[in-house]
């Protein structure tokens, strides 16, 4: 860490409590679990606004807001976000909804004098064929996946501009770039979600009708990396605490599972009795997709909570509250 980055951390942010803090983005996955975090570690002055309280895009309302509130701490998780198909479909919202959030958001909170932002990310910025496990320094390597190439570059220019007005206003402005996320408050959606939740409402609901098998996709080969969102939340703590300098950090478990373990993991937790039959004439996808971490875990940060513990509390959340 440089000297910058000395000379920031100097007080604790984690002792801050009474700081006025806002999270963008509070009601997703990522923003939920991070004001969870916030609220059980002793912040008192959370700022939140939903969507309609205060649309991102809009850069007048956006200045407006941090004139008015001067939070001393920003959380950047709004994004819009999507799977293959919406990517594929609205290429053109995913590149600027997702740059006029956070250009709007990380401008304004320099020039209101906000002390330290975290921006958030996502590791589709990383090549589609850069090597395993996935360092930092991947970043820009090589051509990303096509199908998420419009919300990938939105995302690097925020960790560019973080890195350019530290670089030029000596401001702790500092990037974190989330492996696969599961818990609380994901999309179940049956067209629109990710692998893990897709696989719990499909053993549930193949459990609730009474179904003899599930099929899933591909021969199960491929392998994953997933990190429990309450996990992300306190690495981000963390990072707000004890991180401050120019590369963006990887966040993740650093742990691999196989798609096929991982559904006979998830089809145990849920309970369904019948069979799980794999399709092989369908797509695998990519056969590996692991982040480097170490960087994080050097600092002294380590996840808690094992995948099957994860599974069973994600899937007790989505029976109790996506269900009713």
């Amino acid at each position: 860490m440089g000297e910058l980055g000395q000379e920031v951390c100097s007080e604790s942010f984690l002792m801050d409590t009474r700081a006025k803090l806002f999270v963008a983005g509070h009601r997703g996955l990522v923003g939920s679990a991070i004001v969870r975090k916030l609220i059980e570690s002793g912040f008192e002055n959370l700022v939140l606004r939903t969507h309609q309280e205060l649309d991102l895009t809009r850069q007048a309302d956006v200045e407006k807001f941090f004139s008015d509130e001067r939070p001393k701490y920003v959380i950047v998780t709004a994004a819009k976000v999507g799977g293959i198909h919406a990517n594929n479909t609205y290429p053109a919202d995913f590149i600027a909804i997702n740059l006029q959030i956070q250009t709007n958001v990380i401008d304004a909170s320099y020039r209101n004098g906000v002390k330290k932002l975290l921006f958030l990310g996502s590791s589709c910025i990383y090549p589609k064929f850069a090597p395993q496990p996935i360092t930092e320094e991947a970043l820009l390597t090589g051509p990303l996946e096509p199908t998420n190439e419009w919300y990938a570059i939105a995302k690097i220019a925020g960790i560019k501009m973080c890195q350019a007005y530290r670089l030029q206003y000596k401001w702790d402005a500092i990037s974190g770039m989330p492996t696969n996320l599961y818990g609380p408050n994901d999309n179940f959606h049956p067209e629109n979600s990710h692998v893990l939740p897709a696989l719990i409402r499909r053993f549930h609901e193949a459990k609730v009708s009474g179904a003899k098998e599930v099929v899933v996709w591909g021969t199960g080969s491929p392998l994953r990396e997933f990190l429990h969102v309450d996990d992300l939340a306190d690495a981000v703590m963390f990072l707000m605490d004890k991180y401050s300098d120019l590369p963006h950090v990887n966040m993740g478990s650093g742990i691999e599972v196989t798609i096929k373990n991982l559904a006979e993991l998830v089809k145990e937790v849920v309970g369904f009795e019948g069979e799980l039959k794999w399709d092989p004439t369908k797509p695998d996808g990519t056969p590996r997709k692991l982040m480097d971490s170490s960087r994080l875990a050097n600092m002294g940060w380590k996840p808690k909570i094992s995948l099957r513990d994860g599974l069973i509390g994600t899937y007790k959340w989505y029976v109790e509250n996506y269900l009713q």
